[in-house]
């Protein structure tokens, strides 16, 4: 029997802008029309006051608890913190999930048809930012009636998404919950996209974006993918799961084999070849580079001017084995939002799971959370293990 859940849930779109009223992205450029495809658990309540809109990282989507159908293996990617009693209570909240545009999972993106030439838009989507993401996402909320949120949460690229929400709209989130992310992304981050889009770009097949017609690249994306998922994880992680094991039945004869020989390259393969049937490269190099230019206070040492006109109050969570975004780049975002004057709570959870922590550690997340959004009216308050007095 399955534990509570939200159940069988159906996937909505929203279409908003169009070609004489476009959409202006941060670059300048015009987009419109825009459908953004998305999924609600819970109900709003009469104040409209208990929304929680929670943003999704880079290979995730709208689908963030729950099931599509009956029969579902799996269910929604955090629907061990989201459904009835969870982390993000559905009997007390109403929770939504936006795909972003750029995206490939029902929200606008270079898979999608180009109304001016009727055949998907490949490298003629125009180039999108966080910022764009959030704004459409505004647009979301302004169609579901919902004028301000309760809290604004995300965990990786999707905590870009939380803090670039408080900055862009200072009176529209009373609080906000940037998880295993930062303030602006890091060189060493950077570098492993740019790997992963060099991959995309290298394939054959990809053909300059223009692809939909034949084969997609699916060899360089599967390479990017299986960078991308060891960042992920941790030394401790991939030690403790694969080791040095070697496959069954396999064994050095004198002559280089390129099939997998240990436990873990099999794992990494089968990684990337399962997100090549459910992820578009073309969105993957959109996304990654969404991501590489987000810096909520460019050209600035300090991340505190980026808060010089947000009203929220701040939970920040880190995780004790994440290298992608580790616990002291939470560190910096906690010192700019403490600078500005603003609450904010920190907590550096000790896991083995590296960054994928944010998706498995519900338990160790839901009583800090869960107070956090039950507990909005009090003052600030920090971590003690951290140096940060508590009040």
């Amino acid at each position: 029997m399955r534990e509570a859940t939200v159940g069988i849930v159906k996937p909505k779109r929203f279409t908003f802008a169009s070609p004489s009223e476009p959409f202006a992205l941060e670059s300048g450029q015009k987009l419109g029309p825009i459908t953004q495809q998305y999924e609600t658990y819970g109900e709003l309540n009469d104040e409209r006051s208990n929304a929680i809109l929670v943003f999704h990282a880079l290979s995730g989507d709208s689908h963030a608890a729950g099931y599509h159908r009956e029969g579902d293996e799996k269910p929604g990617w955090w629907d061990n913190a989201i459904g009835p009693g969870k982390t993000f209570d559905t009997d007390r909240y109403f929770v939504i999930c936006s795909n972003v545009i750029g995206g490939c999972k029902g929200s606008t993106g270079p898979s999608s048809v180009n109304p001016k030439t009727r055949k998907p838009f490949g490298l003629q989507f125009p180039m999108t930012t966080v910022k764009d993401m959030v704004t459409a996402q505004a647009a979301l909320l302004d169609h579901l009636e919902v004028s301000q949120l309760l809290a604004a949460v995300g965990g990786s690229m999707g905590g870009f998404q939380a803090l670039q929400f408080a900055v862009s709209y200072p009176n529209r989130c009373k609080l906000v919950l940037p998880i295993a992310t930062a303030g602006r992304q890091s060189a060493q981050n950077i570098a492993f996209n740019e790997i992963g889009r060099q991959a995309i770009m290298a394939d054959p097949r990809w053909n300059r974006g223009d692809y939909y017609d034949g084969d997609a690249p699916v060899d360089g994306l599967s390479i990017a993918r299986m960078v991308g998922h060891v960042t992920y994880l941790s030394d401790e992680t991939l030690m403790k799961k694969f080791g040095r094991r070697a496959k069954n039945g396999t064994c050095t004869n004198g002559s280089l084999s390129l099939q997998p020989y240990f436990e873990v390259e099999s794992y990494l393969r089968h990684k990337g070849n399962a997100f090549t049937r459910r992820f578009d490269a073309n969105s993957y190099l959109y996304i990654t580079r969404a991501i590489d230019l987000f810096d909520l206070a460019p050209g600035c040492e300090s991340l505190s001017s980026a808060f010089r006109d947000c009203r929220s109050r701040f939970l920040v969570l880190s995780f004790s084995s994440d290298w992608l975004y580790p616990p002291y780049q939470s560190q910096e975002l906690v010192e700019g939002i403490q600078q500005s004057g603003l609450a904010v709570e920190y907590h550096r959870i000790e896991s083995s799971y590296g960054h994928d922590a944010f998706l498995l550690e519900a338990d160790k997340m839901e009583e800090i959370i869960s107070r956090f959004l039950l507990f909005e009216g009090r003052k600030k308050y920090f971590e003690v293990d951290q140096g940060y007095p508590i009040s």
